[in-house]
């Protein structure tokens, strides 16, 4: 009886929210003891209702830990449908990645149930720039009406500048605080007794990343120390959950190194990046998704900040 009292309250509380609720199809999957996800179709931002990235879901026994809030707050009502099939706990902590709106906007749903959330260092920048609220206008146009007039920018109760561990029930973490990699700040969390790390958006399975406004050296820098780790599985915030992490990471690391390495030469041989880009062989990627998508302004990004990082020589 209580559990079905938790689910219509949640539905109906999905109503007022959200405006209407999540129609896409979503699987709480579980990959070890403790550790579940939720994931998203590959696409770009605006598809499958903007379910394209992953949440994930720690039951500890003393309350569950969220990673990543989603693109929409119905997509987080209905994770925490998903939820109550398998625990009354209570949602004790939510651990943001970055500060990307696919993985934010889900955020007041969990505010609302006073959990604590933790981000980066870094997000307070995106918070306070006005591209936060430009992207939050343009979603509610693309993404109406999951994203609406109801639907707001929620402030991280704390912002972490370094790495830190915490226990929750019979779970120990390991947050680690990558500092300006993929975002302003980007973190990962690590649950230790299953040895499953949460990657954010560090790393993509089997797909091209999108750089944004990413600081590639820093980047290859955490990829190659996460190459390290003796992880069970690998978590990260888009495509399928890595059960060969190493693979995983090397895919992304050996993705950026190409990007710096043949955009690096068109800068030191002053070679205009249109020229460039057209001589580039991309055999090894274009095979992947959101290739045509993301790759063009991938490769300027990179030209830009190589140009950049060559004054500083």
């Amino acid at each position: 009886m209580k559990k079905i009292l938790i689910t219509l309250i949640t539905a109906w509380s999905a109503l007022l929210i959200a405006g209407e609720p999540a129609t896409v199809d979503m699987q709480l999957k579980q990959v070890t003891k403790h550790v579940y996800f939720v994931e998203g179709e590959p696409g770009i931002a605006t598809d499958n209702q903007g379910f394209i990235s992953k949440g994930g879901v720690i039951v500890t026994g003393g309350g569950v830990v969220i990673f990543d809030a989603l693109g929409t707050p119905a997509l987080s009502e209905l994770l925490l449908e998903k939820i109550r099939t398998k625990t009354d706990e209570p949602i004790v902590r939510v651990i943001v990645s970055h500060y990307h709106a696919d993985h934010i906007y889900g955020l007041q749903v969990f505010e609302d149930l006073d959990a604590e959330i933790l981000a980066p260092t870094g997000a307070e920048k995106y918070l306070a720039s006005e591209h936060a609220m430009e992207r939050l206008e343009d979603r509610r146009f693309t993404l109406d009406p999951w994203v609406n007039e109801d639907t707001r920018l929620v402030y991280p109760d704390r912002y972490l500048g370094e790495g830190t561990t915490f226990s929750l029930g019979d779970v120990d973490f390991i947050v680690t605080v990558v500092g300006k990699a993929h975002s302003d700040g980007d973190l990962t969390l690590y649950v230790m007794p299953d040895r499953v790390l949460f990657s954010g958006d560090i790393i993509f399975e089997g797909r091209v990343p999108f750089l944004g406004d990413a600081s590639t050296r820093n980047w290859v820098k955490v990829l190659e120390r996460m190459e390290k780790e003796q992880l069970v599985a690998l978590i990260p915030g888009h495509g399928g959950v890595a059960e060969n992490p190493n693979e995983a990471i090397r895919l992304t690391r050996r993705y950026l190194t190409y990007l710096r390495g043949h955009m690096a030469a068109a800068v030191d041989e002053f070679i205009p990046f249109d020229e460039a880009y057209a001589e580039i062989d991309w055999s090894e990627f274009d095979h992947l998704p959101a290739f045509e998508e993301t790759n063009r302004r991938n490769a300027y990004q990179v030209y830009l900040s190589m140009e950049s990082e060559m004054l500083e020589r």
